[in-house]
């Protein structure tokens, strides 16, 4: 009889026990399935605004992909604003990924093909799909080249002896005078790009990104490039204003 109500009591004690392994074990998956969701949480969803204006600069964030994830890192944060001697100062100032390694060319210069690099990039567009990109690296290479119509080249490598970048650790910052004479007529609307990593770990983020209905990233989408009051980006702006520079490309 003893023997009987020891051995249903030890047993009570070993279910007993189960299930508090059971549910401890559970309790702990939830705790660490929260705390990686908490760490992968998109930083579009708590990091306010795509772009403010602060003391006359207007900046923007890179808070999505290029057909509209949020990245899982601190955005790429580009500024616009007026420069004296006319032109635009365009700074960069964001994570600093090292991948793909850096360029082979010289700091400083134009370097062909520099969207296979690191790279962040700032399009100028008018309503006549005529548009400067800008791409500009954190190991001091540029490429500018001017565009009429999709993706149809008419001048590249335009020099910018004024880019300076400047890697601190896990960062990096540039800043970058674009002359005045490189922007298109009467630009309206405006996009910003950044490019990292290798391969299939090859990552593509857009300020205004493309719907999920296309399967690759093309930057070349003008349709989602937004607005943009150049008035904040060139000193007495005027839309009709041709320069030479773009004179000769469009007559």
């Amino acid at each position: 009889m003893i023997k009987s109500c020891l051995k249903s009591s030890f047993k009570k004690t070993q279910h007993w026990i189960s299930e508090r392994t059971v549910f401890g074990l559970l309790g702990f998956a939830i705790i660490i399935i929260v705390f990686k969701f908490m760490l992968n949480l998109p930083n579009c969803k708590i990091s306010g605004p795509k772009d403010w204006v602060d003391e006359g600069i207007r900046t923007f964030a890179i808070r999505t992909t290029w057909n509209g994830d949020c990245v899982k890192h601190e955005p790429i944060k580009l500024s616009l604003q007026p420069s004296e001697d006319g032109g635009a100062i365009i700074r960069v100032l964001g994570p600093f990924f090292n991948s793909p390694a850096r360029p082979k060319g010289t700091p400083g210069d134009p370097f062909p093909q520099l969207w296979d690099y690191e790279v962040v990039e700032a399009f100028f567009l008018n309503d006549k799909n005529q548009y400067l990109e800008v791409e500009l690296s954190p190991h001091g290479h540029h490429l500018l080249l001017m565009l009429k119509g999709m993706r149809n080249m008419v001048k590249d490598k335009l020099p910018l002896t004024t880019y300076k970048a400047k890697i601190e650790g896990d960062r990096w910052k540039g800043e970058a005078v674009i002359p005045r004479e490189y922007f298109p007529p009467g630009v309206t609307k405006f996009n910003a790009y950044a490019i990292h990593g290798e391969d299939d770990d090859r990552i593509y983020e857009a300020l205004y990104p493309a719907e999920k209905s296309y399967d690759v990233p093309d930057f070349h989408r003008l349709q989602y490039f937004q607005p943009i009051n150049m008035e904040e980006v060139l000193h007495n702006f005027q839309p009709k204003e041709v320069s030479n520079l773009w004179r000769s490309v469009l007559h």
